[in-house]
C-alpha cells in the first residue's frame, strides 16, 4: 500500500490465514480499516480481469 511499506499481499495473506481486521490493524497501527478493505479490493480486481485460456492438448 502506498507510504506503508506493507504490501496488498501481506494484508491478503493474513485474511487468508484467519487473522481478523482487528487483529491486522493491533500488529500494523499505521493500516486503517479502509487499507485493509482497499487490499481486498484490489485483489478482487485482478482476479476479475484475469482471463482463463485453454490449453492445447495434444
Amino acid at each position: 500500500m502506498r507510504g506503508t511499506r506493507i504490501s496488498v499481499e501481506l494484508v491478503v495473506d493474513l485474511l487468508a490465514v484467519g487473522w481478523s481486521h482487528a487483529q491486522i490493524l493491533t500488529s500494523y497501527p499505521h493500516l486503517t480499516e479502509e487499507d485493509v478493505r482497499a487490499c481486498l479490493g484490489y485483489a478482487s480486481g485482478l482476479l476479475r480481469e484475469e482471463q482463463v485460456l485453454p490449453l492445447k492438448t495434444v
